[in-house]
C-alpha cells in the first residue's frame, strides 16, 4: 500500500470514497438477502464476506479522514506558514497569516516577539519502514515578552489554529493508545523572533520535528536596528 498517496488525500476524498464503500455494502446487502432467500448458500457466504470487506474499508476511510484531519505530511523541509506583521501601537501588532495553499488569517497579537508552535507525530520502526511518512499540524500562534516580569503580568496573546477534531490523532494516543501501537511519540516543537514593522516570516518544519522560522532579508535588516533606529 502506498501510504504517502493514501496521506496525500485530503479529508474530503477520503470521505467520499468511504460513502462508495458503504453505498456498495448496502448494495452487496441486498444481493446476499436475495441469495439467503433463494437458497444459495455458497454464493451468500461470498456475498456474506465482500460485505465484511466492504464495511471495512469504509471504516478504515472514514476514521483515516477523521483521524487525520489538521495534520500534514513533513518531508526534508515542509513549508509551515508564512507571517507578516504591521504595529498597531507599542507592543501590539497586526499579524497575517498565509499557509501554502495561499489561504489567510488576520489576528492581533500583544508583545514583543511571535511564537508559534506545531504537533509532531511520529512511528515506530514498523511503520516507518512501511514508508508511514511523520506527521505535523499547527497547534497555535502566541505572543511573546522579551522582559521575563512582563511576561509573567502583562496580556498575553494565544490563537488556536483549530485543526484538531474530536477524532484527533493526538487525543486517541492519549486516552487509547492500545488503538495507535505504531505511534512511537508525540511531542511539540515551537519558534520565535522578534516583531518588526512590515517585518515578513517564514516557517518550515524540518524532518527531524524541529520547527524553523526565518525573517527575509529586510525583516533581518529591521531586526538588527538598535531600539529607535
Amino acid at each position: 500500500m502506498d501510504w504517502s498517496a493514501l496521506l496525500r488525500m485530503p479529508m474530503t476524498v477520503l470521505l467520499v470514497l468511504a460513502v462508495i464503500f458503504l453505498l456498495i455494502t448496502l448494495v452487496q446487502l441486498v444481493a446476499l438477502r436475495q441469495r439467503l432467500h433463494s437458497g444459495r448458500g455458497l454464493a451468500a457466504s461470498w456475498r456474506a464476506l465482500l460485505c465484511l470487506v466492504c464495511f471495512a474499508l469504509t471504516l478504515l476511510l472514514a476514521g483515516t479522514g477523521y483521524a487525520l484531519s489538521g495534520y500534514r505530511l513533513l518531508g526534508e523541509e515542509a513549508p509551515v506558514v508564512d507571517i507578516d506583521a504591521r504595529i498597531l501601537s507599542p507592543q501590539r501588532w497586526a499579524i497575517t497569516l498565509t499557509w501554502p495553499d495561499g489561504s489567510t488569517r488576520q489576528v492581533q497579537l500583544t508583545g514583543d516577539d511571535w511564537r508559534v508552535e506545531a504537533i509532531v507525530l511520529k512511528w515506530k520502526l514498523p511503520a516507518l519502514l512501511a514508508g508511514v511518512p511523520p506527521l505535523y499540524r499547527l497547534d497555535r500562534l502566541s505572543g511573546r515578552y522579551d522582559d521575563a516580569a512582563q511576561e509573567a503580568e502583562a496580556p498575553r496573546t494565544v490563537i488556536s489554529f483549530g485543526e484538531a477534531g474530536a477524532f484527533d490523532l493526538l487525543s486517541l494516543s492519549k486516552r487509547y493508545p492500545q488503538w495507535l501501537p505504531e505511534v512511537d511519540t508525540v511531542y511539540g516543537s515551537g519558534a520565535f523572533l522578534p516583531l518588526v514593522d512590515q517585518g515578513h516570516y517564514s516557517v518550515s518544519l524540518m524532518r527531524t520535528g524541529a520547527l524553523v522560522a526565518r525573517p527575509d532579508e529586510a525583516t533581518e535588516r529591521r531586526i538588527g536596528q538598535p531600539l529607535g533606529g
